[in-house]
C-alpha cells in the first residue's frame, strides 16, 4: 500500500529577493516522500513550493493540511481521489512524487537526452528588483556569464529610475544582442498602465508579464489588444482549474504569451491543460520555476524539456540559495544541464 511522509524545509536567500510585493529573505518548502510499504527503500519526492501572497495555499495551516493529506493516503485513499484543487503546490507535489516512486526514486522523472547529460535548456537570466546600481551589477553579471534573454523585474521602485536602466541598456545592446522581458508582478495601476506601456516600448521589449493585478479581465483584454508590448498572462492563472474557465479566461483577454508555473496552477497535467487550449488559441507560452529548490526545479527543468518548446524557458531560480539541496543540475552560459553523474544531497534526513 502507498504509504506518505513529509518534511519542512526553510530556504535561504543568498541576497533578498525583491519583487513589487515586497522583499523575501527566505521561503518554505515542503518535500513529500511517498514509497510501497512492500518496498520502502524506494522513495519517489515531490516539493510543495509556496510564496507568500502570492501561492493560493500559502497560508498558516498549511502544514497541518499537509499532514492531514499524508494520513488519507497512509488510510488507504488513492492519490487522484485527494481532494487538491486548492493546494496546486501540494498537488504539484504529489504528482512529482508520484512520477518519481514510478521511476524508481532516482529523481529522473522523464527520462531524455537532458538527463543523459547530452543536451540542455535555454534559460533567461533574472534581475531582481532592487536599486539602480544594484541591478545594473546583476545585468553585466548575467551579460558576462552570456545570457541573451534577461528578465527584469519592475514596479517596486521609481519608473523613471525603471526607465534609465532600460536607456543605459539598450545603449549598450540592441534587441539582437540582449532578448528583454519584463515582468511587472501586477504593479501598474489601472489609470497608468498604457502610458506606461507605451514608454517602455521605446526600448524594444520582447514582453512584459501581468502589467496589472489579475482579475480585472475587461481591462487586461483592452490592454493586450492595444499595447505596443506584447503581454503575458502569469498571476491571470492562478486559482482557475476547471478546463471551460481557462479555455474562456485565454479567449476574453487574447493575451500574447501565458506563463507557466507548475507549482501555482496545480502540477504538469493542470499545465498541459493550459497548454493546449493556448495552441488552438495560437497563444505561445513558455515555463517558468517557482523558487522551488532544487528538487521542484529538477523535475520542471525535466518536463520543460520533454515538451520541446524551443524559446528561453524562466528555470534558473537554482542559484539563490545558501542552502539548497546539492544536485545534478548546473549552469553553463544561459544553458541548464543536468550532470547524471552527479548524486543528489541527502533529503529525506
Amino acid at each position: 500500500m502507498l504509504k506518505a511522509f513529509f518534511k519542512h524545509y526553510k530556504l535561504n536567500f543568498k541576497n533578498p529577493a525583491g519583487t513589487s510585493r515586497g522583499i523575501l529573505y527566505n521561503k518554505d518548502s515542503w518535500f513529500i516522500f511517498l514509497y510501497d510499504d512492500k518496498n520502502p527503500k524506494v522513495i519517489g519526492t515531490g516539493e510543495c513550493s509556496v510564496i507568500p501572497d502570492l501561492s493560493i495555499d500559502a497560508m498558516p495551516e498549511l502544514e497541518s493540511h499537509i499532514e492531514d493529506f499524508c494520513e488519507q493516503v497512509n488510510s488507504g485513499i488513492q492519490l487522484e481521489d485527494l481532494k487538491l484543487h486548492e493546494f496546486p503546490a501540494f498537488r504539484f507535489a504529489f504528482e512529482t512524487a508520484s512520477i518519481d516512486l514510478k521511476n524508481k526514486g532516482r529523481k529522473i522523472l522523464f527520462p531524455s537526452e537532458f538527463t543523459n547529460g547530452k543536451d540542455s535548456i535555454s534559460i533567461n537570466g533574472l534581475i531582481w528588483m532592487g536599486n539602480i546600481d544594484r541591478m545594473m551589477e546583476q545585468l553585466k553579471d548575467k551579460i558576462d556569464k552570456g545570457f541573451r534573454c534577461i528578465k527584469i523585474k519592475v514596479g517596486a521602485i521609481n519608473f523613471e529610475e525603471e526607465v534609465s536602466l532600460l536607456k543605459e541598456i539598450r545603449k549598450n545592446f540592441t534587441k539582437d544582442d540582449v532578448i528583454i522581458r519584463l515582468d511587472a508582478n501586477g504593479a501598474f495601476s489601472s489609470e497608468l498602465a498604457m502610458k506606461k506601456l507605451e514608454e517602455l516600448s521605446k526600448f524594444d521589449i520582447h514582453s512584459i508579464e501581468q502589467p496589472i493585478k489579475q482579475g480585472n479581465i475587461e481591462l487586461m483584454a483592452s490592454l493586450c489588444q492595444n499595447t505596443p508590448i506584447p503581454i503575458a498572462l502569469d498571476e491571470e492563472l492562478i486559482g482557475i482549474h476547471d478546463f471551460h474557465e481557462k479555455k474562456s479566461l485565454l479567449k476574453a483577454i487574447k493575451p500574447h504569451y501565458i506563463i507557466l508555473k507548475p507549482s501555482l496552477v496545480g502540477g504538469f497535467d493542470a499545465s498541459q491543460e493550459w497548454i493546449d487550449i493556448a495552441s488552438e488559441l495560437n497563444i505561445d507560452w513558455w515555463i517558468t520555476s517557482a523558487l522551488e529548490s532544487n528538487v521542484g526545479l529538477n523535475a520542471i527543468a525535466q518536463w520543460t524539456y520533454f515538451l520541446n518548446h524551443k524559446i528561453y524557458h524562466g528555470l534558473g531560480t537554482g542559484q539563490i540559495y545558501t542552502n539548497n539541496i546539492s544536485s545534478p543540475l548546473f549552469l553553463q552560459g544561459e544553458n541548464l544541464f543536468f550532470d547524471p553523474e552527479k548524486e543528489w544531497g541527502n533529503i529525506v534526513d
